[in-house]
């Protein structure tokens, strides 16, 4: 049971994630493209996650987290580049 439940959300965020593919390419604006690429590292982040619970193994949970960081970081520099024109002041 747990199996069929990993197996299908593994398809939904699978499915998410091309949709927010769709989304980065298409994006009518900026942000809108900005948006995507967040929502792309939370739902790697979820796939990593879920194939770390059925491969049982820590080492996908780490990766996960290297990817949040990075996803936030990259997330924050983007956004001031947009509203200031620079990252360092």
């Amino acid at each position: 049971m747990l199996e069929s439940a990993m197996l299908l959300c593994g398809a939904f965020i699978g499915l998410a994630l091309l949709l927010n593919l769709w989304r980065l390419l298409k994006g009518p604006t900026l942000q809108d493209r900005v948006l995507a690429l967040d929502t792309m590292y939370i739902n790697a982040i979820a796939l990593l996650l879920l194939l770390g619970m059925h491969m049982e193994s820590p080492l996908y949970f780490e990766g996960a987290l290297l990817i949040a960081m990075l996803g936030f970081i990259s997330t924050v520099a983007v956004t001031k580049y947009l509203l200031r024109g620079d990252i360092i002041e």
